[in-house]
């Protein structure tokens, strides 16, 4: 489902109240009518979800689902027949190409949403605390997400039998036995988060609507450089509203949800994304909540227990039903119809058969979760053995052979070619070609050298989900016996869009021009500003002809910075060139968020001989933000 049930009151049963199942004692039986399937059955107007469709499953309170269970009394419903159960669950065709987080690894970020979160430190283990988080949570929560998939936890690994793709048939109850690996939600190896953001640019809003988070997950995404459709394939932001906010009216209600931008009856409507779509959730300061959302549920006085049974909750349902609800849910007709894995097994009593348990994830840390529904198990599990699943999909990119060119001569296109065993099309980058060349998406090479000697060239074919690549060398011949004075660096200004041919990390080539706009274009590149422990990396090979004497590189540099010392250099960009070793041959400066400044600043050097590349390598210590933003680079010989 989208959102996490809210427990039932304590002390209403002796016996251990199951949402989403049948409790031992008939006065506190809470399996409500979900999400209804149009053709079988009529939404309960006593649901939670009646009047608001984006609430998937939620579960209601103990007296409002009595009121339910005597309207869904007089008014029976045809299930369906399903092929082991009520609760299976079934393929929903995908959203946008998206079922499950498939193939690649998920990218969890956590995002502090409001100035009411107060001020940030660093605890013990190097997590982000906060002044305005009087139950811990915060780090709680890093950890947690930092220990999936280690320790040999098993708690996840239910999640490797969904899939989703090509082959994979709308309405199925099973992924087909023929998909490649990359079909299949892979077992998440070392951990899952990605990032952490305190946004204290305005306060979180006291009842934050459904169009409110969304915004606040796709503002997310441009913050941490996730500004393409493929970047955020994987990534989930959980966007964790203060102590003392109520979003989306959640109290008395549920506990957590989660959904993606795109869903139009969010309340406020869809958000529009420039990022493709966004996967994300509303996370709740459920511990305002007491007992009804989990507190003291596992262990004693358990203050965090259902906040991280809600955080990994919401996470496994991310997983297998991405863009809700074209992944997997229930569509029997049963009374879990339309409820999604975790929605089935949500508040089973601790020691029961799927309870609720103590997840040890080593040396990150033990925390309560619940189990999820398992098709090819046929139970709530807990724990599941790792799947591994189907072929691996490989990607064969031709050799072109070696290529010789002369320089200031402008080269005949040259298409490099792959296959994807798995039939899917596919995109080129590459490394290391000469000055002055450049690689489309589609593999074809062109341009003019605008230098001489020989490179070592990469090219690599991406499917999104598997790559190969190849290698040959380059040799640019000079063009007669004077040196002919030219920029040498490729892309020079970044308005290509993209890194090539400079080599940079993930989420440096910029466009947010809101936030630090280009010296000039659209394009810069941005490193750091992600105010935790950070390290962004910008290079470029040149070729500088033996007939040229002298060289020059010179950039345009804005820096600014959240710290606000006079005297400590916290965050650094270092400015190197570097010979055909990999040895650097010279520092030319380094910047620090003590040089920080309102617009941009010219800086030039003379490069020593033996100069093959020029490299900026930016750290940011783990607080306080410095961005550094370079733009208009040229490298000239003559």
């Amino acid at each position: 489902m989208h959102r996490v049930p809210l427990r039932a009151a304590a002390g209403l049963a002796a016996a251990a109240i199951t949402l989403f199942a049948t409790a031992a004692n008939g006065a506190a039986t809470t399996s409500p009518s979900g999400a209804s399937s149009p053709s079988t059955t009529t939404q309960n107007p006593y649901d939670p979800s009646y009047g608001h469709p984006y609430r998937h499953g939620a579960v209601p309170t103990i007296q409002q689902n009595q009121k339910a269970k005597a309207w869904a009394a007089s008014h029976p419903t045809n299930a369906a027949t399903t092929a082991t159960g009520p609760e299976t669950l079934s393929y929903g065709g995908g959203i946008d190409g998206i079922g499950v987080q498939s193939g690649g690894k998920s990218k969890v970020y956590l995002v502090f949403y409001g100035s009411q979160w107060g001020t940030q430190s660093t605890d013990a283990n190097g997590n982000a605390k906060f002044t305005g988080d009087p139950d811990g949570g915060a780090s709680v929560a890093q950890q947690m997400f930092k220990g999936i998939g280690t320790n040999n936890e098993l708690w996840s690994a239910d999640l490797t039998q969904w899939c989703d793709g090509a082959g994979v048939a709308t309405g199925a109850t099973s992924c087909p036995t023929n998909l490649p690996a990359s079909q299949y939600i892979s077992y998440q190896s070392g951990g899952v988060l990605a990032g952490v953001w305190e946004d204290t640019s305005t306060a979180s809003p006291a009842t934050a609507s459904g169009h409110q988070l969304g915004q606040e997950a796709v503002n997310a995404a441009a913050h941490f450089g996730n500004t393409t459709a493929a970047a955020n394939r994987d990534a989930y932001y959980v966007i964790l509203s203060p102590h003392g906010t109520n979003p989306d009216s959640y109290q008395g209600q549920y506990c957590a949800w989660h959904d993606y931008n795109g869903d139009s009856t969010l309340t406020g409507g869809a958000v529009s994304s420039p990022y493709g779509d966004i996967a994300f959730s509303n996370q709740p300061y459920n511990m305002d909540s007491g007992a009804g959302c989990g507190v003291g549920f596992v262990n004693s006085p358990g203050t965090l227990d259902g906040y991280t049974i809600t955080l990994g909750h919401e996470w496994h349902e991310m997983m297998s039903d991405q863009n809700p609800a074209g992944g997997w849910t229930n569509n029997t007709g049963s009374s879990y119809n339309g409820q999604e894995n975790s929605d089935e097994c949500a508040w089973l009593s601790p020691g029961t058969s799927g309870g609720a348990a103590n997840v040890s994830f080593g040396s990150f840390g033990t925390y309560p979760e619940q189990a999820s529904w398992s098709n090819d198990t046929n139970n709530c599990a807990i724990s599941h053995a790792i799947i591994n699943h189907g072929t691996t999909e490989t990607v064969t990119v031709t050799n072109p052979g070696n290529q010789t060119s002369t320089q200031g001569t402008a080269i005949g296109t040259l298409q490099i070619s792959g296959s994807d065993s798995a039939g899917k099309s596919l995109t080129y980058s590459a490394t290391g070609l000469p000055a002055g060349l450049s690689i489309s998406s589609s593999g074809a090479i062109t341009g003019t050298p605008t230098g001489s000697g020989t490179s070592s060239v990469t090219v690599t074919a991406s499917s999104g989900t598997a790559s190969g690549s190849t290698t040959f060398s380059w040799t640019v011949n000079p063009s007669g016996g004077g040196c002919t004075a030219a920029q040498l660096l490729g892309n020079a200004g970044f308005e290509t869009g993209s890194a090539s041919p400079w080599t940079a990390t993930a989420g440096v080539i910029n466009s947010d021009t809101a936030s630090e706009p280009a010296h000039s274009g659209s394009w810069d590149a941005w490193m750091d500003g992600y105010g935790t422990t950070h390290t962004d990396t910008l290079a470029q090979k040149v070729s500088i002809a033996a007939t040229c004497k002298t060289a020059t590189f010179s950039f345009w540099l804005h820096i600014d910075t959240s710290e606000t010392t006079t005297s400590t250099a916290y965050d650094k960009l270092s400015v190197q060139v570097l010979n055909s070793s990999g040895t650097v041959v010279g520092t030319l400066a380094t910047y620090s968020n003590l040089n920080h400044n309102s617009g941009y600043t010219l800086h030039s050097f003379t490069v020593p001989a033996g100069t093959t590349s020029v490299s900026f390598t930016g750290t940011e210590d783990s607080s306080l933000q410095t961005s550094f933003v370079i733009d208009d680079t040229a490298f000239n010989a003559s």
